[in-house]
């Protein structure tokens, strides 16, 4: 049984998760958190729960979804799996942290890199690795379809898609990634944004006024 636990960290409000299965294996996916009181937030929540924290995954590189990367490298000794294609991505975020407010952000760099079509374990639950870029271009969620998953980062939104006008963006390629990609699955599978409340694809292919196929 897959188990999530979302954190909403830092001013940009973005979704942290834990991910874990009954073996309580976990991987956690976009740490977000910069200020000690979100770090200590989510490890209280993993020494509470019992959690063994193997991995660290990044759905894209935007610095709101790494602030977090190094502290949970040190603090669990994890290796960190992303995209290549967002290699530049992270590599570019020490040049414009503090422009953001985050003077004391530490950079981390890849252990491993992640491919569509991949299957991906965290504990005893396989995901499919699927690139979706457009948001980013090295952007990938990950889809469990027998249990009707899909963590999907900064893809697909509540009737909203990601923004497409930063580096390495282009709305063509996110609408297509949607469309031709995400969409072929369940309407029933529930997809954990990286900003904002849940939803599913069966309501984004109705009424997201951005990407309906319906």
């Amino acid at each position: 049984m897959i188990n999530i636990k979302q954190f909403v960290f830092n001013p940009f409000m973005e979704n942290t998760y834990v991910v874990y299965d009954d073996s309580k294996n976990a991987a956690i996916i976009d740490p977000g958190c910069y200020e000690g009181y979100e770090q200590d937030e989510l490890v209280n929540f993993i020494k509470t729960e019992g959690l063994n924290v193997q991995q660290l995954i990044n759905t894209h590189c935007h610095i709101d979804h790494v602030l977090g990367n190094a502290f949970v490298k040190d603090k669990f000794g994890v290796d960190l799996y992303m995209h290549e294609k967002d290699l530049p991505i992270l590599e570019a975020v020490p040049t414009y942290s503090a422009a953001y407010g985050f003077a004391n952000y530490q950079p981390s760099q890849p252990d491993h890199f992640l491919k569509e079509g991949d299957i991906h374990k965290i504990g005893n639950i396989e995901f499919e690795v699927l690139f979706l870029p457009g948001h980013a271009p090295g952007h990938i969620g990950f889809m469990n379809e027998k249990e009707k998953v899909f963590i999907g980062g900064d893809v697909l939104f509540d009737g909203s898609i990601g923004r497409t006008d930063l580096p390495g963006g282009d709305h063509d390629t996110l609408i297509s990634s949607i469309q031709n990609k995400l969409f072929k699955y369940h309407d029933d599978v529930k997809v954990y944004c990286g900003h904002g409340p849940e939803t599913t694809l069966g309501k984004e292919k109705v009424s997201n006024p951005f990407c309906a196929i319906k």
